[in-house]
């Protein structure tokens, strides 16, 4: 009898453990399946650089369809997965009676003593949280070097724009690879999911659309995941939406989901200087047109070394003035050595009013766009996060524009595309950060003198500190082309490289190509003129 007991009892164990098996196996399948983000392959062709073929009215449409076709699904996965939790509940008490009875009998075969333990298994959600707390999203981290920083790439509806190396590389991708496009234009439909979903508190609320995304950033780090952050248009002029999704190797997790008001948000554009008042009155063109006639929530303050051509700087500033009823200058003037660490130290510590402002340090030969304003003031954040744009430098126009006379203006040649530029990712001059953070992190060395290493210097202290440096190419940020001096008293090495550093500034690989082999160029074409002359 004894044995016969503990046959049965095996078998029943066995039965009861292959059902418990086969019940677990189905519910954690059902429980992926719930969990994964829609495929971005049953979405119609991508929403994402499409150029607007598809109406509002018709996206709302397929988005309401979708919405509830998800939800039906949902519902239904819920059910299932209540079901096979009850059954599963059933089977484990019954076998958990099972061995009670035996084990009270004192028949328990040997290896079940601890077979009436509930089995533990590692939740899929505990593994996106433990990959979203490594990831640097919220926190920035101690990096080692300049080098060591991911970049973030920006994109549109139309443009992915990105850092690459080689004079070769296109400054943007174009087309966008399909299995990029799929993964951002995923991406972008869960935002507006979010953003047009039911809200408790709202009863009349905006429809979002493709056409009110207005940027994004991504960048993957090879061992946590891949984060997104998306702006949108908000109620006005002045009020966006942010979103940030974060992808760990699986389904996007929701990280972020605020709104930004900028309104109140004052930009002080710090400005060293020293003569160049040529270019200076072409950057106060600059500064009207954006600043003063579209923005109106910025200050400038300009640094002036020395005493020669100070005159005309004020002129340029109170002719502005007058002429725009604009009255947030502030002009310093310093009778020492220029330096630009200085400079920007000093126009800094000179703010005194009691609110915190956001800095963009610039430099006189920058253009800038109202769209990296807004930029500007969407990736600072006091005590959380400080924007380094990578800005876009423009070559030679003379070369660039060789054809055309007279050149194109300031504006028409802001544009980004392979002949005309090239991403400077090698300055860290241009930033924007809020002033606290500056004072905190002990602002420039003081004891740099004349143009360079100040930037790097301070981009390396924030590298080391908590906060998270923002790094990403500006599509409305440029460098506008100057003529770079190599001096006589160089040494022949250092001369060397000054002429390499000039060459990649004054045109593209392929243009130096042209210049380079004009002689072998106009040979080819005078035989070819010379063949179809006798044919």
């Amino acid at each position: 009898i004894s044995t016969m007991l503990h046959r049965w009892l095996l078998s029943l164990v066995a039965r009861v453990g292959v059902l418990a098996l086969v019940l677990c196996c189905c519910l954690s399948a059902l429980y992926l399946l719930s969990c994964k983000a829609p495929s971005v392959h049953s979405y119609p062709p991508a929403l994402v650089w499409v150029g607007g073929a598809t109406s509002k009215e018709g996206y709302l449409a397929l988005l309401q369809e979708r919405e509830d076709t998800h939800r039906h699904y949902i519902n239904s996965l819920g059910k299932q997965i209540a079901q096979l939790k009850e059954a599963l509940q059933a089977r484990t008490q019954q076998l958990q009676e099972s061995l009670d009875k035996a084990k009270a009998k004192g028949v328990l075969p040997l290896g079940l003593e601890g077979s009436h333990k509930p089995q533990t298994h590692i939740d899929l959600q505990d593994f996106f949280k433990a990959q979203l707390n490594r990831a640097e999203i919220q926190s920035g981290e101690n990096l080692p070097s300049e080098y060591a920083v991911v970049p973030f790439d920006s994109f549109t509806l139309r443009r992915v724009y990105q850092l690459e190396t080689g004079l070769t590389r296109h400054p943007e991708e174009r087309p966008v690879r399909k299995d990029r496009r799929d993964e951002l234009t995923g991406t972008l439909e869960t935002a507006l999911q979010i953003l047009n979903g039911p809200r408790r508190h709202k009863q009349h609320q905006r429809s979002y659309s493709p056409s009110d995304f207005i940027e994004g950033l991504t960048r993957t780090e090879r061992d946590k995941g891949t984060v997104y952050e998306l702006m949108f248009k908000g109620e006005g002029p002045r009020d966006f939406r942010q979103l940030m999704f974060f992808r760990p190797f699986g389904p996007v997790v929701r990280v972020k989901n605020e709104r930004v008001d900028t309104r109140h948000m004052l930009i002080n554009i710090v400005v060293p200087l020293s003569q160049r008042t040529d270019t200076f009155r072409l950057f106060m063109d600059n500064f009207r047109e954006v600043c003063i006639n579209q923005d109106r929530k910025t200050h400038l303050t300009v640094v002036y070394f020395g005493r020669e051509q100070i005159d005309e700087v004020k002129a340029i500033m109170d002719h502005t003035s007058r002429k725009t009823q604009f009255r947030n200058f502030t002009l310093i003037q310093l009778n020492e050595e220029f330096s630009r660490g200085r400079g920007l130290e000093v126009g800094a510590r000179a703010w005194r009013r009691s609110h915190n402002v956001l800095f963009f340090f610039c430099d006189v030969d920058i253009h800038f766009t109202l769209d990296f304003l807004t930029s500007c003031r969407l990736n600072a954040e006091p005590g959380k996060k400080v924007f380094y744009p990578v800005l876009f430098s423009q070559y030679n126009p003379s070369l660039v524009y060789s054809n055309q006379s007279p050149l194109p203006s300031i504006q028409q040649q802001a544009v980004i595309k392979k002949d005309a530029g090239f991403w400077r990712d090698f300055g860290f001059g241009m930033t924007c950060q809020y002033r606290s953070d500056f004072i905190n992190i002990g602002g420039f060395d003081r004891n740099t003198k004349g143009w360079g290493l100040e930037d790097v210097h301070l981009y390396r202290k924030y590298l080391h500190s908590k906060l998270m440096v923002i790094r990403s190419p500006s599509r409305g940020l440029f460098h506008l082309w100057h003529e770079k001096q190599c001096a006589d008293e160089l040494p022949p090495d250092k001369y060397k490289m000054c002429m390499q550093t000039k060459a990649m500034s004054e045109a593209s690989h392929g243009h130096l190509g042209e210049l380079f082999f004009t002689h072998e160029i106009q040979e080819h074409l005078q035989r070819h003129q010379k063949t179809g002359n006798i044919g």
